[in-house]
This record gives C-alpha cells, structure tokens and sequence, in this order.
C-alpha cells in the first residue's frame, strides 16, 4: 500500500485529506502535537475502512519531527506522499500576528520557523528515499495571504511567501526525477465563521484539489478560491 503522511493532522483538512488519499487506497501517517487528538482521528478512519496510525510530534521540536517520520516510514515500510499544513488552532508561545510596519525579528521568527523550517526539514527527512525511488509527491499548504498579502498578517504572509518561493523551486529542482512537489494556497476561509463577505469553503471541497495535484504533476502551484 503507499502511505501519505499528513504533518498537522486534524480534525479539517487533515481529516478530509486523509479521507481524499484513504479512501484510494492510501494508507496514513498522522502527525501532531496530541496523541489524544490523533488516536481519534485514527479511531474515525478505521470506522471507515482506512488504515491510518498516529506519531506525535511538534514541527518545533526538530528531533521530534523526524523521530515521527522515521517511525512512519518504519511502521507503513515507506512514505510515498508528504502533505505538510500545520496550522495553531490553539494559543502558542511567541505567535502574534503583526502589519508589515509592525513586524520585527521577535514576532516574525517564531513564524519562519513554524511554517518554512517545519517544511524544509521534513521534505529534508522524506526526499532522499523519494529521489532513491523515482517516485513520490511533496504537498505544502499555506493561506491565501502567500499569494495576495493582507496586511493584519504582515508576518504570518511573508513566513508563506517564503514557503512558496521555496516549494516552487524544489519543483523546478525535481523536474524529471520522479518526484513532484507542489504549492497550495488555501484563499478561503475554511468552515464556517468567517469574516463578512469572505469567502468559504469546507475541508471536502478543498481536499480533492491534493489528490489531483499529486495524480496530474503537471504545476507547482494551486490556489484555492472557493
């Protein structure tokens, strides 16, 4: 079976992912903070027929992230798919939103290296087997704001535009080796709740747009705007 491993597992996208790649054939690695938070995500899957196992890790904590995906790889025996979205849904140490004026080294480098370095050091752990095989898919999400800034989130933007840069040239980097890494810019808001005339979306709609990037390989980039 190939696995897909989904760093920042959760109940939204990463469910509906897992739900996307599962229900193909996929088996699943989870990753996130809480265990308890994955062994319900598991639990949900396997009541619908996917085999999924959960590894906890915080993308903060480096050796922890790559222990998680080596103990993915050593559980499905390979990673064939690395989809990477973590997302703080809770208050975490450090993380403030700031305008491009507002920005500083202090509240900006907490957001670099959560949603760049994460990124750069997991693809780091995954793409050396991938090249090896010929064969493999590197997914990394971000929000409208890497694309098309908005200026209450100043850093958070500017952390995902330098995500993207990076990611569109991994995929020009990899043109031809088999493997194919590609960008996707969520311009939604996802689920209800949202702003005034901000457009929504759920976590199903989106998901399929994973599953035709890694089946297509034909760009680096998706936005999705609803």
């Amino acid at each position: 079976m190939p696995t897909i491993a989904i760093i920042g597992a959760g109940p939204g996208m990463g469910l509906a992912i897992a739900r996307t790649f599962g229900s193909r054939g996929f088996d699943v690695a989870l990753i996130a903070r809480t265990k308890h938070k994955l062994d319900t995500l598991v639990e949900q899957l396997a009541a619908e027929g996917i085999t999924a196992a959960g590894f906890p890790a915080d993308v903060l904590d480096r050796p922890s992230l790559a222990a998680a995906l080596e103990a993915a790889k050593d559980h499905f025996g390979r990673i064939d798919v690395l989809e990477y979205s973590p997302a703080p849904h809770s208050p975490v140490p450090g993380f403030t939103q700031a305008m491009p004026s507002q920005s500083t080294v202090e509240n900006l480098q907490p957001q670099i290296e959560y949603t760049f370095y994460g990124a750069v050091e997991a693809a780091r752990m995954v793409l050396p087997a991938m090249r090896e095989a010929g064969a493999g898919t590197l997914l990394f999400t971000t929000g409208g704001g890497s694309v098309d800034p908005v200026p209450m989130l100043g850093n958070v933007n500017a952390a995902g535009g330098a995500l993207r840069n990076w990611v569109t040239n991994l995929s020009k980097e990899l043109s031809g080796s088999g493997v194919h890494a590609a960008h996707v810019a969520i311009n939604v808001w996802i689920g209800e709740g949202g702003p005034a005339g901000f457009p929504t979306a759920t976590p199903e709609q989106i998901a399929p747009l994973y599953w035709e990037l890694h089946e297509a390989r034909d760009r680096a980039e998706a936005v999705f705007n609803g």
